[in-house]
């Protein structure tokens, strides 16, 4: 058997002045000095991949701040790693202007300001039949649902009026519902029927989730037309739920306005990489025009990053 070896004397090179490159010197990052203030640590980041991303991110939320609409969208993880602070304050900072959410941030985030604990054991709760059978989560919330579908009100807002009312809250300060609705921002929540410990409830009512939820899903609806040329969509932690919702409230969007919204930002954020983010969120909304990012980390170091990332662009654009 012959063996023939290739003759790299017979190779062609090119000279590396007419090679592109991808990453030059320039965009390297750089080790902290004098000044270690957040603004310099961002400065710092390298001009490069996810870093180059996320910068891009925050500039478009930036730019979109009282300007065009910033959706942002919320899982149940997000609000039980503690991350609803960040999401008032931006909300008192009219940076977002609408709040949507999967049932289970709703009810994470009810379960907080009622009694100020909430996630329980899910395993040891199964083996017995009591997971999700807390009576006061259930029969507070299905209630509120049933006076929504009689006062014509979306989920949230009935959540909201819910919490309002009730006497002793642990803590009202970390409600995103109730501080939603307190200043003024649209707040939804956007149930599966099934998927959420509440329908396991004596007290559930198919008719009042699928109506007061129905309502939330015309009021996304109604809401993004803000975004067109220069808003952001952020998908903070919803694997499923809230990709499906979104898209089909945008088809809904552009089916009664002439093809709008197009032109925004969109920002799937969270710890591993899903298919349905990655096509509904942010591929298919701004194939033609936008630009949708990826970006994957733990939502408890990510979400703070680009808040102060943001606030940091806000502050330096009024000095």
């Amino acid at each position: 058997m012959t063996h023939h070896d290739a003759d790299l004397s017979a190779v062609r090179t090119v000279p590396i002045a007419r090679r592109p490159n991808k990453v030059r010197a320039e965009e390297f990052a750089a080790p902290p000095g004098a000044d270690r203030s957040f603004g310099a640590f961002l400065r710092a980041l390298p001009d490069v991949l996810v870093a180059r991303d996320f910068l891009a991110v925050v500039d478009a939320i930036a730019a979109a701040a009282g300007t065009r609409g910033v959706v942002v969208m919320v899982g149940g993880h997000v609000v039980k790693t503690g991350l609803a602070p960040i999401l008032i304050d931006l909300m008192r900072r009219k940076v977002i202007t609408h709040l949507a959410m999967n049932g289970s941030a709703a009810i994470h985030d009810y379960e907080i300001a009622r009694w100020g604990g909430t996630s329980e054991d899910v395993a040891a709760g199964l083996r017995d039949g009591t997971f999700g059978m807390a009576e006061e989560t259930g029969r507070g919330m299905n209630e509120a649902f049933v006076r929504g579908q009689r006062e014509g009100w979306g989920m949230g807002e009935s959540l909201a009026h819910a919490l309002e009312e009730e006497r002793a809250l642990a803590h009202p300060e970390l409600s995103l519902v109730l501080n939603a609705y307190r200043l003024d921002v649209p707040v939804t929540v956007h149930a599966a029927l099934g998927a959420e410990i509440i329908h396991q409830h004596p007290a559930a009512s198919g008719a009042a989730i699928g109506d007061t939820s129905h309502r939330d899903f015309r009021r996304l609806a109604g809401s993004l037309p803000a975004l067109h040329d220069g808003g952001v969509v952020l998908n903070l932690g919803s694997a499923v739920i809230l990709p499906e919702v979104f898209l089909k409230a945008l088809t809904i969007a552009r089916n009664l306005n002439d093809g709008r919204p197009t032109g925004f930002t969109s920002c799937d954020m969270d710890m591993l990489r899903h298919y349905r983010p990655r096509m509904n969120v942010v591929q298919r909304p701004t194939q033609g025009s936008g630009k949708g990012y990826e970006i994957t980390g733990h939502h408890e170091l990510m979400v703070p990053l680009l808040a102060w990332s943001v606030i940091e662009r806000l502050e330096g654009r009024q000095t």
